[in-house]
């Protein structure tokens, strides 16, 4: 399986204090059946923690994902900062869900290249 972030992710990530260990734990974690909610349309949300801080108090994560092929985290908050997202905000990640899920190996290289697409790489 092949995961991604987003670039906006990325920034987003590296400013919490989100190690990509623990977005490579989260997935494993999904691949278990282990999911905070499924939204529809590919979108699965996921707690993570941060710290000491715990799932509790961590940050919720968004993805796309496709069993046994790839995830991709598109968005993420802090719970201190906003209960969810609108109900406009999921139609939009439902929109960027079905177009990154179908991309070719070729067209992940290009996004990769471009700076659009971070792939989380395994380290161990």
């Amino acid at each position: 399986m092949r995961i991604f972030k987003t670039r906006t992710f990325c920034k987003w990530a590296d400013k919490e204090g989100l190690e990509d260990a623990s977005l490579l734990a989260a997935v494993a974690e999904i691949n278990n059946g282990l999911v905070d909610a499924d939204l529809g349309g590919h979108i699965i949300k996921k707690r993570i923690a941060i710290g000491s801080k715990g799932k509790r108090g961590g940050v919720r994560t968004l993805l796309a994902y496709k069993v046994v092929d790839k995830a991709f985290f598109i968005y993420g908050f802090a719970k201190n900062v906003r209960a969810n997202i609108s109900s406009n905000e999921l139609k939009a990640l439902r929109c960027l869900a079905q177009e990154l899920l179908v991309y070719s190996d070729k067209q992940l290289m290009i996004a990769i290249n471009a700076n659009v697409l971070i792939e989380v790489q395994y380290n161990g």
